[in-house]
């Protein structure tokens, strides 16, 4: 029996790290658990899910992905003043928070913290990440078929259940 390949619907867990062009390291899997999410659902960043398609357990890959394969590009005027009061009393708002608010269509959309000011809060609607060429050092540790239960859900269920 050959070995399992990373394609869809396949349970994948990776062990990795991301970093920027300076080699700042952005996030790493070491000292914790694997990346563990079923392939082909989008639940991770498409460049890097195109790229490690195909790869076996055991399989090392370095990936450059590319703002527009990554968090996209940024977008200067993606960003708005909110009061201060906008926000429950006594939240410690920090740069790098990230908030869900909902879209006209009741999507749920992402904005981070950039700026805090005494009166107002500058909202972005930008990834981090977005603007940013990513160096990825990948390892597959382990890949599975996704049972018929995770695939409905849309997430991998771990042992003892979700």
């Amino acid at each position: 029996m050959s070995p399992l390949a990373v394609q869809e619907k396949m349970v994948v867990s990776l062990d990795y790290t991301v970093q920027l062009a300076d080699g700042q390291v952005v996030d790493s899997s070491a000292g914790s658990e694997p990346l563990t999410y079923i392939h082909g659902m989008h639940m991770i960043i498409p460049g890097l899910e195109q790229a490690i398609t195909g790869m076996q357990v055991g399989d090392c890959r370095e990936v450059i992905v590319s703002p527009e394969e990554g968090y996209g590009t940024y977008v200067e005027d993606a960003a708005e003043w909110v009061p201060l009061g906008a926000f429950p009393p006594g939240l410690e708002l920090a740069p790098g928070m990230m908030f869900q608010v909902q879209d006209e269509e009741g999507h749920a959309i992402p904005v981070y913290v950039k700026e805090v000011e005494s009166d107002r809060v500058l909202m972005d609607y930008n990834h981090p990440l977005a603007g940013e060429t990513l160096y990825f050092e990948v390892t597959v540790v382990d890949v599975r078929q996704a049972t018929p239960e995770e695939l409905a859900h849309g997430h991998v269920h771990h042992a003892g259940g979700h």
